[in-house]
């Protein structure tokens, strides 16, 4: 595999592992960034009136959803040995970078917006977490080639 190919794996690899140990650290109960659970679930979920993050197990889901997707791109670019056919690497690679794609496309549309809405989220979201997202499913997606 190309240097290039790896660097950008492990690269992405950490982020969303960062992301998801993130999401673990919430589970348990954090509340970093923000001062108070109030604060942090208008930043990181946006639903309107939102006053509580979700619950521990919800959080727990997402982050294992999410350490299972950030394990992808050392699979990709031959870190970890795939433990099944390649074919089915490539399928879930390019699910995850579609995910990531309309994810990031979503947070830029109304729709998104009127079920999203909360601030601070809504700010976050279209300077930082949808810009993120279409990273992430670009990057995917140049693992995949």
């Amino acid at each position: 595999m190309l240097a290039g190919h790896v660097a950008l794996a492990l690269a992405v690899s950490g982020i969303v592992l960062a992301i998801a140990g993130v999401h673990a650290y919430w589970g348990c109960g954090g509340i970093w960034p923000a001062p108070s659970s109030e604060r942090l679930a208008r930043a990181v979920v946006g639903t309107p009136g939102i006053q509580a993050m979700p619950s521990a197990r919800a959080c727990f889901v997402v982050a294992a959803l999410l350490a299972g997707v950030g394990t992808w791109p050392l699979f990709a670019a031959g870190i970890i040995a795939e433990p099944w056919p390649h074919w089915f690497t490539s399928l879930a690679g390019a699910g995850i970078a579609s995910v990531f794609l309309a994810r990031g496309v979503a947070g830029y549309t109304s729709a998104w917006r009127r079920r999203f809405g909360e601030r601070p989220f809504a700010n976050l979201d279209r300077r930082a977490y949808s810009p993120l997202c279409l990273l992430l499913g670009a990057s995917y997606i140049a693992l995949l080639l």
